[in-house]
């Protein structure tokens, strides 16, 4: 469990209050820094898009929260296109 998660692991996160990166490359990036502090991934996503940056977050202990649909994360986001992979930064 996430060092940062209150008992019970759950967390309402309120994306308009955070900051956030959409999409693989930065999400990465960041992951690779060690500032990401959630990571969302749509589960409709293709695993080979999604796969090193949910193996990178469970490596380094970053909480990965799971999305029913792109469309879903890409609106969850304030983007007006489909997103496979977001994070909250530090």
């Amino acid at each position: 469990m996430h060092k940062n998660l209150p008992k019970g692991g759950f967390v309402v996160y309120h994306f308009e209050d955070t900051k956030k990166i959409v999409g693989t490359k930065q999400t990465l990036r960041q992951l690779e820094k060690n500032n990401v502090k959630v990571l969302f991934v749509a589960k409709d996503a293709d695993d080979k898009v999604t796969g090193q940056a949910v193996e990178l977050a469970k490596a380094n202990n970053v909480p990965v929260e799971y999305i029913n649909t792109m469309c879903e994360l890409g609106k969850k986001c304030n983007v007006e296109v489909k997103t496979a992979i977001a994070a909250i930064i530090e």
